[in-house]
C-alpha cells in the first residue's frame, strides 16, 4: 500500500513540475523570444527552469520517501544514464572537432533521459 501512494504521489509531483514547465515554456516562446536582446528577455527565456526545479524537487522527495532498494535501484539507473551521457557526449565532443555539426545542449538531456528511463526499463524487465 505504501508503495503505491510513494509512487502516485512522485507521478503527481513530477506531472505537475512538467505541466508548470510546459505552460511556462509556450508563454516564454510566445513572448520572450521577440522580446529586444538584454536581461530582461534572459530572465524571461530562463523562467521554464522554474517547472524543471519542480522536477527536480519531485526526485528528491521521491528518493527520501522510497525504501533503500528502490533507492538503490534508482540512483543506479541514474549512474548509468550519467556514465552513457557522459560517454556519449565526449564522443561526440571529438566529432565536432572532425567537422560534425554542433548540438544544442538540450542534447545532453534527452541523452540522460533516455537512458535514464531506458536503464530502469531494462533493469527491472531483468530482476523479474
Amino acid at each position: 500500500m505504501h508503495e503505491k501512494t510513494v509512487s502516485r504521489a512522485y507521478l503527481m509531483e513530477m506531472a505537475a513540475g512538467f505541466a508548470v514547465y510546459g505552460i511556462i515554456l509556450v508563454g516564454t516562446i510566445k513572448f520572450g523570444r521577440p522580446m529586444a536582446e538584454g536581461p530582461l528577455r534572459t530572465v524571461v527565456l530562463m523562467l521554464p527552469m522554474l517547472g524543471f526545479l519542480g522536477v527536480v524537487w519531485a526526485i528528491g522527495r521521491h528518493l527520501m520517501r522510497v525504501d533503500e532498494y528502490i533507492r538503490k535501484f534508482t540512483l543506479e539507473n541514474i549512474a548509468i544514464a550519467a556514465a552513457v551521457t557522459a560517454a556519449a557526449t565526449f564522443t561526440y565532443g571529438f566529432l565536432e572537432t572532425a567537422g560534425y555539426e554542433k548540438l544544442s545542449m538540450f542534447t545532453v538531456w534527452c541523452v540522460m533521459g533516455g537512458t535514464w528511463w531506458g536503464s530502469t526499463v531494462v533493469r527491472a524487465f531483468m530482476n523479474r
